[in-house]
C-alpha cells in the first residue's frame, strides 16, 4: 500500500486542513506497517499556476513543512518533500501530456472554478494542473491517495490517464502505472466556516474571524468561538435537532472530531443548553489539541536550516522511489533518458 497526498504551501493552515486531512495523514503514517509507505508533499510547482510571489512561496513552503511536523507528521516515518526538488514530478506531467486529452480537461469543475469568465487570460499551467496531480501519484505507483469530494475528479483523471497510458503504450501483463484509488478517512471532518455555515472554513476567506488558524494563540481562539455566528435556540438531544441549523452543525461536529466522538454524543451531553455554556467547552477543546501543535510550530519555524534539512532528506528518498517509474514511461514512449539525470 502506497499513500500519496499533497498540500499547497499558500500560507497558513487552519483547522479545517487539521481535521480535514492532515491529521488522517498523521494517522496513516503511525498506523504505517510494512505493507504501507507514505508520501506527503508541498505541491509548490501547483502554487505557480496562479500569480505569486516567489518570495513568499519559499517562506511559505517553509512555514508549512514546520506546520505538517508540529502536527505530528515524523520525516523518520514518512517521506516529506516539497515538488520542486523532484524534476520528476514536472518530467513525468510531460511525458503524459501526449495521453490527456483537452475535453477530460475542459470538464474539471476546479478549472472552471479557478478560469472564472477570463479562461483565455489564464495560464497553461493553470488547465494542466490536473495532469501533474495525475503524475505527482503515478510517479510513485501510489495505491491509494486520500480525497475529499472535492479531489474525486482529479483523481479518476488520474486513473483515466494511466489507463490510457497503459493501454497505449504497455502491455496488460506488464503495465506502467499503477491505477490509484481514493481513500476515504472514516473519521474526515468537513469543517466550515464560523462565519457561514454554508461555506467551507478557508485561508482565502477575507476574514479571519471565519476561521481557527493553527497559529492563533489560546485568547484568539477562545475569541473566534465566542463571535462565532449561532442561533437563538439551544443545542438540541438529537441530531435531527440540528436540520436547518448549519453553523449550530458546524460548531458540534468541530467539538466532536477534537473530541474524538460523534455529534450524537456530544449533543447527548450538551442538550438543552444554549451556547453561551457550549462556546466555552468548545474553546476549551480546541486549546487542548491545538495549543501544543502551536507551541511546537513556533518552536521550528524560524530553524531554517532544520526545515531545509528535512525537505532536502525527503526530496532525495522521493527522487530514488520515482526514477524505476520515470525510467519506464520514458522507455514506454520511445525515448532515451541522459543516464543519471
Amino acid at each position: 500500500m502506497i499513500v500519496v497526498s499533497g498540500i499547497q504551501p499558500t500560507g497558513n493552515l487552519h483547522l479545517g486542513n487539521y481535521l480535514g486531512a492532515i491529521r488522517n495523514w498523521v494517522k496513516m503514517q503511525d498506523d504505517m506497517g510494512s505493507d504501507r509507505k507514505c508520501l506527503f508533499f508541498l505541491a509548490d510547482l501547483h502554487a505557480i499556476s496562479l500569480p505569486h510571489d516567489p518570495a513568499q512561496l519559499r517562506d511559505n513552503t517553509l512555514e508549512m513543512t514546520a506546520a505538517l511536523v508540529a502536527c505530528g507528521l515524523d520525516p523518520a516515518r514518512c517521506v516529506l518533500f516539497n515538488q520542486a526538488q523532484v524534476p520528476a514530478h514536472a518530467e513525468l506531467q510531460w511525458l503524459l501530456m501526449g495521453t490527456a486529452r483537452m475535453g477530460w480537461l475542459n470538464r474539471m469543475t476546479q478549472w472552471k472554478d479557478k478560469a472564472g469568465k477570463n479562461r483565455e487570460g489564464q495560464s497553461v499551467a493553470l488547465f494542466g494542473y490536473p495532469v501533474l496531480q495525475a503524475a505527482d501519484v503515478l510517479l510513485y505507483q501510489a495505491t491509494h491517495v486520500p480525497v475529499g469530494e472535492d479531489q474525486k475528479q482529479h483523481l479518476e483523471l488520474a486513473r483515466d490517464i494511466a489507463q490510457k497510458f497503459n493501454n497505449d503504450f504497455a502491455s496488460e501483463e506488464d503495465p506502467v502505472f499503477t491505477l490509484p484509488e481514493p481513500f476515504i478517512p472514516p473519521a474526515a471532518a468537513r469543517i466550515m466556516s464560523l462565519r457561514d455555515g454554508s461555506k467551507k472554513m478557508s485561508k482565502s476567506d477575507v476574514s479571519d474571524m471565519s476561521r481557527i488558524n493553527l497559529t492563533d494563540d489560546a485568547d484568539t481562539m477562545a475569541q473566534k468561538v465566542k463571535k462565532a455566528k449561532t442561533d437563538p435556540e439551544p443545542l438540541p438531544s438529537e441530531l435531527d435537532g440540528l436540520e436547518g441549523r448549519p453553523e449550530a452543525l458546524n460548531l458540534v461536529s468541530i467539538y466532536a472530531a477534537l473530541a474524538g466522538t460523534t455529534p450524537e454524543a456530544v449533543l447527548a451531553e450538551f442538550g438543552g443548553q444554549g451556547f453561551g455554556a457550549f462556546k466555552p467547552a468548545l474553546a476549551e477543546q480546541l486549546v487542548s489539541v491545538l495549543g501544543p501543535i502551536r507551541d511546537r510550530f513556533v518552536e521550528l519555524k524560524d530553524d531554517r536550516e532544520q526545515l531545509d534539512a528535512i525537505l532536502v532528506r525527503g526530496a532525495s528518498q522521493a527522487r530514488e522511489l520515482g526514477t524505476p517509474t520515470l525510467d519506464a514511461a520514458y522507455d514506454a514512449l520511445g525515448l532515451v533518458r541522459a543516464s543519471g539525470s
